[in-house]
C-alpha cells in the first residue's frame, strides 16, 4: 500500500510574514508549497537583479530558510549579511549563492530546486514567475509609481498594481501546485507589494479562481504606511477581489487581541494602527471570519502568533 497522502497547502506571499508563517507551518505533517513574489527590486536583491539579469532572490532566500532543516550554524551562514568589503556590503551570502546556483544551472527556478537539496527543506518554493519583473501601482490620482521598493513611499492611496511585462509565463509547476491544494492561503504580508504581484500573474490569478482549495486570507494586525492606510480588514479583501474581478476569498482569518497602548503610540508615529474588524461586510459577502488573539511581540515589534496561526489553518484542512 502506497503512503497516505499529505494535504496540500499552497501559500503566496512574500517578506518575512510568509517566513514566520512557514516555520510553524512546517511542524505539521501537511505538504507545503510557498509561491513567492519576485518583483522585489530593493537591497542586495534588487542589486544582484540589475547586475546580473536574475529574478531577485532575497524573499525566496527567507522562504528556503525558514522551510530548512539544517543545523542553526548553516541557517545562520545563508542569512548571513556582509557590513563590509568592495562590492560585498549589504549582501546576504544565501542571495549570492542563488545566483551562483543560477548560473551554475543556468535557470532561477532550477537554482531554488538545488538550493532546496543543500538546505533540507521540509517542502516546496516556486517564484511566481522564472523572469524579473517590475510591479507598477496606478495611484487614486492616476499617477504610475514604478518599483515595489518604492510603491510604500508615495503618500498617496493606491488605486490598483499591474506587472510589466504584461504577460508573464508562470511555472507550469506554479499552476499544477494551485490546482493540486487542499487549501490555498494568502498572507501574512504586505498586500500590494508582497500578495497582489503573484496574483497579478495573469495564469496565476486565473488558476487560483479555478481552483477547487478553500481560499484563506490572513489579514494583517497593524495597517501599513503608503499602501494600507485606513484599511478594514474587508478593505483588504476587497482589494483582492477587484484585483480579480470577483470574489474568491472563503474565510479570513483576523487578530482580535487588543494591542499595548505603548506599542500603539509606536506604531502611530509611522501612520500604522491595528486593523478594524468591520464583520457586518464579511456576513454580507457569506465569508467566514475567524477571530482569534493572534499576536506575539517581538522587541516591541507586532507579529502574528506562527504556533496559533499554524494550528489555525492545519485545523482548516
Amino acid at each position: 500500500m502506497g503512503k497516505e497522502r499529505k494535504p496540500k497547502i499552497v501559500i503566496m506571499g512574500g517578506g518575512t510574514g510568509l517566513s514566520v508563517l512557514l516555520r510553524g507551518l512546517k511542524k505539521y505533517p501537511v505538504d507545503i508549497t510557498a509561491i513567492v513574489t519576485v518583483a522585489d527590486d530593493g537591497g542586495s536583491s534588487g542589486r544582484l537583479r540589475d547586475e546580473l539579469e536574475i529574478p531577485p532572490p532575497g524573499d525566496i532566500r527567507n522562504v528556503l530558510v525558514a522551510l530548512s532543516d539544517v543545523e542553526p550554524l548553516v541557517e545562520a551562514l545563508f542569512q548571513h549579511r556582509f557590513t563590509s568589503g568592495e562590492g560585498l556590503t549589504g549582501h546576504a551570502l544565501g542571495n549570492l549563492l542563488l545566483a551562483g546556483m543560477t548560473a551554475i544551472t543556468g535557470d532561477f527556478f532550477h537554482a531554488i530546486t538545488e538550493t532546496s537539496k543543500v538546505l533540507n527543506v521540509r517542502g516546496r518554493v516556486l517564484p511566481a514567475a522564472n523572469q524579473s519583473v517590475v510591479l507598477h501601482a496606478k495611484l487614486e490620482d492616476g499617477q504610475i509609481v514604478s518599483g515595489e521598493s518604492k510603491i510604500p513611499y508615495s503618500g498617496k492611496k493606491i488605486n490598483r498594481v499591474f506587472l510589466t511585462p504584461g504577460e508573464v509565463e508562470p511555472l507550469h509547476e506554479t499552476l499544477m501546485e494551485i490546482q493540486r491544494a487542499d487549501l490555498l492561503v494568502f498572507g501574512p504580508g504586505s498586500l500590494y507589494t508582497s500578495i497582489l504581484p503573484n496574483l497579478m500573474v495573469k495564469k496565476i490569478g486565473d488558476a487560483v479562481l479555478r481552483a477547487k482549495a478553500k481560499k484563506v486570507y490572513v489579514c494583517n494586525v497593524m495597517t501599513q504606511a503608503g499602501e494600507t492606510m485606513g484599511y478594514t480588514a474587508f478593505d483588504h479583501v476587497k482589494a483582492l477581489h477587484d484585483h480579480l474581478g470577483e470574489a474568491f476569498i472563503d474565510i479570513t482569518i483576523v487578530n482580535d487581541e487588543p494591542i499595548p497602548v505603548e506599542l500603539l503610540g509606536r506604531y502611530a508615529e509611522e501612520m500604522s494602527e491595528p486593523v478594524v474588524i468591520d464583520e457586518r461586510h464579511f456576513k454580507a459577502q457569506n465569508i467566514n471570519l475567524i477571530k482569534d488573539r493572534l499576536v506575539k511581540y517581538d522587541d516591541q515589534v507586532v507579529r502574528h502568533d506562527t504556533v496559533k496561526l499554524a494550528s489555525i489553518l492545519h485545523s482548516l484542512i
